[in-house]
């Protein structure tokens, strides 16, 4: 069983801190939020780490492939200051860095497997394991999320008991074929073709159906009055501010 809340904070509070950090999911706590949906990846020595692009380029002053560096490596570089000034010295944090941050904050968390190629399964079981090992059963259960089938089977297989979220730009006519095989218990669909009456099936076939990116508050208030059960967003104090007016 999940219970995810109306407002999950995308990659932290994109909106306001640099994603996929510490800083980033401290500000949604201060937000309001009281969950989080950020990506993990592996290191080159197979260390979980939180980012979403396979190059350092984009988010931190690095160069290259999250792949091609060890730990060590990564740990030199700043993921804050590309941002703001404000954020300088912020750094890519482990998995289990985040984990220990939210048992702290008391926050859930949607983690999605966003593995570099080939690795896709390789993802997801060192994503399980450390959650197997650092997650306290009686913390708020999270979800496990992929676009990838592979990393969908992968965490299955190694950890049954953790509930799996089906990731999708848009719904296909299989859909729910694709979600029952991977025992998956929550859809997680974009918003810009998304439609009334899936958001309907999604329901009547008991799943639960969180919603990304979204971060306009008209939109948001439409698909909360569609019934969905969470809103993913880069700024959960202006979305959350919205839905509770």
């Amino acid at each position: 069983m999940i219970t995810p809340p109306r407002i999950i904070g995308h990659r932290g509070a994109k909106a306001n801190a640099p994603e996929n950090t510490l800083a980033a999911f401290r500000r949604a706590h201060a937000e309001g939020a009281t969950w989080v949906e950020f990506d993990a990846k592996l290191t080159r020595d197979g260390a979980v780490v939180v980012i979403h692009d396979e190059l350092l380029d984009r988010t931190t002053d690095g160069k290259g492939p999250v792949a091609e560096r060890t730990l060590a490596e990564i740990r030199t570089v700043d993921a804050g200051k590309w941002f703001s000034a404000e954020f300088a010295g912020e750094r890519i944090p482990t998995l289990e860095e985040s984990l220990a941050l939210f048992l702290e904050l008391g926050m859930g968390f949607n983690i999605e497997v966003k593995p570099c190629p080939g690795r896709e399964a390789e993802t997801a079981r060192a994503c399980c394991a450390i959650l197997e090992r650092a997650w306290p059963r009686s913390a708020p259960v999270p979800v496990l999320s992929s676009f990838k089938r592979a990393s969908l089977e992968a965490a299955r297989e190694a950890a049954p008991n953790i509930p799996r979220g089906y990731l999708a730009e848009e719904l296909g006519k299989s859909w729910r074929a694709e979600v029952e095989a991977l025992g998956c218990l929550a859809v997680h669909p974009g918003w810009k073709r998304l439609t009334r009456q899936q958001v309907r099936d999604i329901k009547e076939a008991g799943l639960k159906a969180l919603v990304w990116t979204v971060n306009e508050p008209e939109r948001a208030r439409e698909l909360v009055a569609w019934g969905v059960d969470g809103i993913i967003t880069d700024a959960p104090g202006l979305i959350g501010g919205a839905l509770s007016a």
